[in-house]
């Protein structure tokens, strides 16, 4: 999970209401079952002392926004009067989450919310394409249509000089339209940093235009054999097979991540720890690249006046020249850590194995 987004949570004054709860919208009666649900997390928050003005601002963010489609889970993250986190998940929790404490609770999100990566869409033919590109809340952040010359680009039947002067002419100006895409989807995905650009439309047109992309770029590039341009709402079978693309995406994120964890303690390199103490002596340092938490349980660590002042050990903090200490949960204590060194959190499950349910590759041994 990139944490970027999150950055304004490690320095924002608790308390903090966390909540995680299924707002799916897939039978006749889900706008019902959504107020029900919501209530009872209202009411758990409130029993826990919760304020009236952080409840409020919850509310509204569940009643003002546009109802899902299918199955969907919700995550709200609020303090004060100002909620911090409203992002839809993946799918619903096991079970409803409500919980008020000093610090935001978001290993839920790395396990639900994981955000797909930021990608280019590109219906294209030999006059052209439409490009939308698309940030990880699933925005579209432009869109545009490319075109060069449409004449002449469909070849002729015939024969003699003039059909072959007629035939070059023709490849000349699908080549010229396809370099002036492939500049376009080039500049465009580099600007949005994304992750997956996936090619439609038209057979040779794909297949030229991939051909034209620079390296860099054609490495996180698919074609999909459906699509046309010009088709407007029609295109709903190209949007089904990207959300696959992007729900394929996470998961190989997630497998690498667990599989460079794995090798890096299996070959003792140091660039791998796991367990409480080694964790948090590494977010201390500011040296984790990568959280990587499962169940944490009830677990309990040290906490300094800072958010990166965590520990398992009383002398280990007081080191750092703090006699300020808290004792937290572990499950929000170091998430937070790491979204305020600008690392990222990644959910493993009980296949992992990891000691006492967290471990972190490191930026440096």
């Amino acid at each position: 999970m990139d944490t970027t987004t999150l950055r304004e949570l490690a320095t924002t004054k608790g308390p903090f209401a966390s909540a995680y709860f299924d707002d799916s919208h897939d039978t006749a009666d889900a706008a019902k079952l959504l107020e029900l649900r919501w209530r009872e997390v209202r009411e758990q928050l409130a029993d826990q002392g919760a304020p009236s003005e952080t409840l409020d601002a919850m509310e509204s963010a569940v009643r003002d926004s546009s109802p899902p489609v299918g199955r969907s889970g919700r995550a709200l993250v609020a303090a004060a009067d100002r909620v911090l986190v409203d992002q839809e998940l993946d799918a619903p929790p096991a079970q409803t989450v409500a919980r008020l404490s000093d610090l935001p609770y978001l290993l839920p999100l790395a396990e639900l919310g994981e955000l797909p990566p930021a990608h280019v869409v590109v219906v294209v033919d030999h006059v052209g394409a439409d490009v939308t590109a698309v940030d990880q809340h699933g925005r579209i952040v432009e869109q545009e249509t490319v075109e060069g010359s449409d004449h002449p680009v469909h070849k002729v039947r015939g024969g003699g000089a003039a059909h072959r002067d007629l035939q070059s002419r023709t490849e000349e100006t699908m080549r010229a339209n396809i370099d002036r895409v492939a500049e376009h989807v080039s500049t465009t995905a580099r600007r949005l940093g994304a992750g997956l650009v996936v090619l439609a439309g038209e057979s040779q047109a794909r297949k030229q235009l991939h051909d034209a992309l620079p390296e860099q770029v054609r490495r996180t590039t698919t074609e999909l054999q459906t699509g046309a341009r010009h088709q407007g709402g029609s295109n709903d079978e190209l949007r089904r097979q990207i959300d696959e693309l992007l729900a394929d995406a996470k998961k190989a994120r997630r497998a690498e991540v667990r599989e460079r964890f794995r090798a890096a303690l299996g070959q003792q390199t140091g660039l791998a720890v796991q367990g409480l103490e080694a964790t948090t002596t590494a977010l201390r340092e500011a040296n984790v690249e990568t959280l990587i938490v499962g169940d944490l349980g009830d677990a309990e660590v040290l906490t300094g006046p800072e958010p990166t002042l965590v520990g398992s050990q009383e002398e280990e903090l007081k080191a750092q020249g703090t006699d300020a200490l808290a004792r937290r949960r572990a499950d929000e204590a170091l998430a937070v850590a790491a979204i305020a060194s600008a690392a990222e959190i990644v959910y493993a499950d009980a296949s992992l194995g990891l000691t006492e349910g967290v471990g972190a590759i490191l930026r440096h041994d």
